[in-house]
């Protein structure tokens, strides 16, 4: 795919959630269809996307089918087998590209790559065994964190080292997956950039946001950040080096933790980004319609920021401030339509306008 897509073409989502549902109503404000790949029944995305298939992503004939109805296919989530991307590629583009999602699917490989690029990146260590692990505990010391390398999301997958005696059973608490272990950065707090980039090379980054986490789950983002000049610059500048370095197209995230030595990378993602909801209210352009673009091979949006914002996700019960949420002046709700409220299930976000 060289050209543009014209209105009408068919973008394919991977992932049937709530970023496959914001990214297909993006696409059909610009006049394209969506196309969404799900093994689950009756995905979030499905209720605004002009089609859904239900499949396993190790159905060969589903796939090659999804893949000739569709004239580009982008992703929701990273941790999609390889095997299925294999089938689709030989059909049709895959933005982002490969590269990213091998990078990013693995905690190991993406801190090598990082590290690489020259960035900043907490101390780290391969964990394959046992053996390993008491290695890097010497080296990195405690506290620390363990982390599966693969399949972790939300504080999923890891392990907090606070003293000797939880290292005997750190790795049992993985299941004996392959982990790496992460020493502790001391930092004052987390921001985030969402940055794009299109086909031609034209980067576009977001103004970072602050980010707030309970129990391993984002709670919230500010923007603006506290960053001074120099900072913010340094963040955009980190976000477009990791986009250019992997030929990127399409919108990226970047965690950062701000220290008094510098920004340090904490992980990246290659998608739309929870961190980067504000967008949707806080400028014209947000980094739903911004991703769809870049995928599409049209010029990438302005996404200058119009208004300071918080965006709060609505997790579990939180559902429950709905009715009051909605009677909040300048507070904007998005909501999943997920039929099942779980705890620490992510059901919607609200955008509230601070000036």
């Amino acid at each position: 795919m060289t050209d543009p897509l014209a209105t009408g073409a068919t973008i394919g989502i991977l992932g049937g959630g709530q970023l496959g549902r914001m990214l297909s109503v993006a696409a059909a404000r610009l006049g394209f269809t969506c196309h969404i790949f799900e093994p689950g029944i009756a995905p979030p995305a499905a209720q605004v996307a002009n089609r859904l298939t239900t499949a396993a992503y190790d159905d060969t004939a589903a796939l090659t089918a999804f893949a000739r109805d569709c004239d580009v296919v982008t992703f929701e989530f990273e941790n999609i087998p390889t095997e299925a991307l294999d089938v689709i590629e030989a059909i049709t583009p895959i933005r982002p590209g490969r590269e990213a999602l091998r990078i990013s699917q693995d905690r190991l490989t993406e801190k090598n790559f990082l590290q690489e690029l020259g960035l900043k990146v907490a101390p780290f260590a391969d964990v394959p065994d046992a053996e390993a692990l008491a290695r890097a505990v010497r080296d990195i010391g405690i506290p620390s964190i363990l982390k599966t390398r693969r399949f972790g999301y939300d504080g999923k997958g890891q392990v907090r080292l606070s003293s000797e005696s939880d290292v005997a059973t750190a790795l049992d608490g993985l299941a004996g997956a392959p982990a790496v272990l992460e020493g502790f950065v001391e930092f004052s707090h987390e921001v985030s950039v969402i940055a794009a980039r299109g086909p031609t090379g034209e980067v576009a980054c977001f103004d970072p946001g602050e980010n707030v986490h309970r129990d391993g789950i984002l709670h919230s983002t500010t923007v603006p950040a506290r960053l001074s000049a120099s900072q913010r610059t340094d963040a955009v500048l980190i976000a477009a080096k990791i986009l250019n370095a992997l030929d990127y197209i399409g919108v990226l995230g970047v965690e950062l933790f701000v220290t008094p030595q510098g920004l340090i990378v904490n992980e990246i993602a290659p998608r739309v980004h929870n961190s980067g909801h504000w967008t949707q209210n806080g400028c014209s352009i947000d980094q739903f319609e911004q991703h769809i673009r870049a995928v599409a091979g049209w010029p990438l949006g302005d996404g200058s920021r119009y208004a300071d914002v918080v965006m709060e996700n609505l997790i579990g019960a939180d559902m429950d401030k709905v009715p009051h949420i909605a009677r909040e002046k300048d507070a904007s709700l998005h909501l999943y339509g997920k039929a099942e409220t779980k705890a620490g299930r992510k059901m919607g976000h609200v955008n509230r306008i601070t000036r």
